[in-house]
């Protein structure tokens, strides 16, 4: 379900550990809370502790854990300062990243922020959070209180080195010291989701909003309240004065011939037990390298040849390289594998582009289809109209020609007219004469019946 990764750096005296805890199916989990792989910071033991479905609250709750306050004597106590982000992976720079102080103790032994963001933003696959259902947490932790993690330069300062010291590494195969005043002790892990703290800035908790606190605890008040502490350091070594130091300090170890006693021998074979109990991918984040370096040099003086064979001495000295190897192969299949993932999360994010363009051109398409309809529409009532337009004029030219006719036959009319006049008149005096003889020969006949 888990995968963890984690990279530290170390600024003389101060330390600072980057640690990427991949949650793999997130939606699916069941328990109310998950603890991640413990690693180590300044000395100490730490891991961080998610509520996936919060912590009797509709937001992930996230905390930085004391991992071994349990078996801490009475009065414990130490001071850490941390960055934690839930990392968006299609959009890094929206990000959320909160950043606070504490100084844990036996009451107090886990802190960070309840109300971390909203589960549904979180739960939201078109968001980013979730990419292939895995979550990706990223903690920065500081043990040592002049270290400003609110500063994003320190942490490109930070990044930036290791970048360097990686790539030296990978020509020469061993540590390399760069005259910059951050030096990394240990060349670690650099995945591709710490570009997300580099290139999102820090989404910080406004006054009174969000503020950090236990999982059991209330609020601590403000004398109580873990701070920012201001102090005087002496004069750093320069690069020079550090390198003889040591040199020297090499010669003479070397000619002291001290002989590693029995018990050395034991506690060493205990310590490289214990590395061997860890995943490569965990013992490479560990910052255990050191110790184990002594713990060969211990096995490497112990006259053992009451103890051992010459030939499972000699392979337990060769152990000491394949300390170095195995886990940094296995860090690059883990590397490998996350590569995968994270060109997961382009394929997914061309595909839902490529989804979206579709989805404009098939609606562009079906929109094209509708003006051709209407465009095809207008053009049959164009043609219907030019139709009429024809036939009107048809008409009007028939009826000019009528018209003229008609109006030639007036003319003609009109020049006749006085004739036909003057016969009006005579044949209204023709009538009235008619009329007159016919009245006197009615009135003949009429005086005739009377004389019979």
């Amino acid at each position: 379900m888990e995968v963890d990764r984690s990279e530290s750096q170390s600024m003389g005296s101060q330390q600072v550990r980057k640690f990427t805890w991949r949650i793999e199916n997130f939606s699916c989990i069941k328990c109310n809370k998950l603890y991640s792989d413990i690693f180590h910071v300044g000395g100490n033991k730490w891991r961080l502790l998610v509520f996936p479905k919060g912590n009797k609250v509709d937001h992930i709750s996230i905390y930085v854990d004391a991992a071994d306050s349990a078996t801490l004597p009475p009065g414990w106590s130490r001071y850490a300062q941390f960055r934690l982000s839930v990392i968006n992976q299609t959009d890094p720079k929206t990000s959320i990243t909160k950043v606070t102080n504490h100084e844990f103790n036996a009451k107090e032994n886990d802190w960070g922020f309840t109300s971390f963001m909203p589960l549904d933003e979180l739960l939201d696959p078109k968001r980013g959070y979730l990419v292939n259902d895995a979550c990706l947490v990223e903690a920065y932790i500081a043990t040592d209180r002049t270290i400003d993690l609110l500063s994003d330069a320190l942490i490109v300062e930070l990044e930036t080195a290791s970048d360097k010291l990686k790539s030296k590494e990978a020509d020469h195969g061993e540590a390399a010291i760069d005259n910059q005043k951050p030096t990394i002790v240990k060349p670690e892990e650099i995945t591709t989701q710490s570009s997300a703290i580099l290139s999102a800035p820090a989404v910080l908790s406004s006054p009174g909003q969000d503020e950090a606190e236990s999982t059991n605890q209330k609020l601590p008040t403000a004398d109580q309240s873990s701070s920012q502490s201001e102090t005087i350091e002496p004069e750093d070594p320069t690069e020079e004065d550090m390198d003889t130091f040591f040199t020297s300090l090499e010669s003479e170890l070397a000619r002291s011939n001290i002989v590693s006693s029995q018990e050395e021998a034991k506690e060493a074979l205990v310590n490289i037990d214990e590395a061997l109990n860890m995943a490569p991918a965990n013992f490479y984040d560990s910052g255990m390298i050191s110790s184990l370096k002594k713990a060969f040099k211990v096995l490497s003086s112990f006259d053992c040849s009451s103890t051992f064979t010459i030939e499972q001495k000699d392979e337990l000295l060769a152990m000491e390289e394949n300390f170095k190897q195995l886990p940094e192969r296995v860090v690059k299949a883990v590397q490998d594998k996350n590569l995968l993932s994270e060109k997961e999360s382009v394929k997914l994010a061309l595909t839902r582009n490529l989804e979206d363009s579709l989805i404009k051109f098939k609606e562009a398409k079906a929109e094209v289809k509708q003006v051709e309809q209407k465009l095809a529409a207008l053009h049959e009532q164009v043609a219907e109209a030019q139709k009429n337009k024809e036939n009107i004029l048809a008409e009007r030219k028939e009826n000019f020609k009528i018209s003229q006719d008609l109006k030639v036959q007036l003319n003609a009319l009109g020049k006749e007219w006085p004739e036909y006049v003057a016969k009006a008149k005579v044949a209204e005096e023709e009538e009235k004469s008619v009329e007159a003889e016919w009245g006197r020969m009615k009135g003949f006949i009429s005086s005739l019946k009377g004389k019979i």
